[in-house]
């Protein structure tokens, strides 16, 4: 891949990362409920599943979504699906105390890598960047780097989230703040589905 191409993907990644999304509003509310070092396998699922899902789409998964173009209308909806459910759960989570917080689970580093195949916002970004920013023919090794870029500019960008709900652990401090949080992270999840969701066939 050119210093041509790379540039302008590093910006990509580094804008469609940050912005808001599935991902990141859930990622916040972990670290403002569990702290940073509980998300950390939230984190780092996040990323691994993004980038091992742009690696196999890039590789030859589109061909099976050009020939069952059905497929990934499903996946779309199942994604909204459940993001929706988590929504509810969100929205309805009470706050919790410190003992419930130590005796509760945040999302697992495998939850975390499966929930990007029914990402909507992941899987527009997935298409977007392969389309876009792989050169004309090529190869597995670009289709690595892509996927690579995403990575590692990906943790430190949805990072940065996890960062903010651990320092909104010190301004929310009464049961009605945190629960007021939880319910706008709910809604902002539900308002990550609509530009994904209108643009649907």
């Amino acid at each position: 891949m050119s210093l041509e191409l790379l540039l302008p993907l590093c910006t990509f990644a580094a804008i469609s990362s940050i912005t808001p999304g599935p991902n990141n509003a859930m990622i916040l509310a972990s670290g403002l409920n569990y702290g940073l070092r509980r998300s950390l396998p939230h984190l780092f699922g996040i990323s691994s599943g993004f980038t091992f899902m742009i690696f196999a789409t890039g590789v030859g998964l589109h061909t099976v979504f050009e020939q069952v173009p059905m497929l990934q209308v499903l996946l779309k909806y199942a994604g909204a699906a459940y993001l929706l459910w988590l929504a509810w759960k969100l929205a309805h989570a009470a706050p919790m105390s410190a003992t419930q917080s130590a005796g509760s689970k945040p999302m697992t580093f495998l939850g975390a890598a499966a929930f990007q195949w029914v990402n909507p916002k992941a899987w527009v970004m997935a298409i977007g960047a392969l389309t876009t920013y792989l050169p004309a023919g090529f190869k597995v090794l670009d289709v690595a780097m892509l996927a690579g870029v995403f990575g590692l500019i990906g943790i430190f960008c949805v990072g940065s989230w996890a960062m903010f709900g651990v320092a909104m652990r010190q301004v929310l401090q009464n049961e009605r703040s945190v629960r007021i949080f939880n319910v706008v992270m709910a809604l902002a999840l539900v308002a990550s589905l609509y530009p994904i969701l209108l643009g649907a066939n």
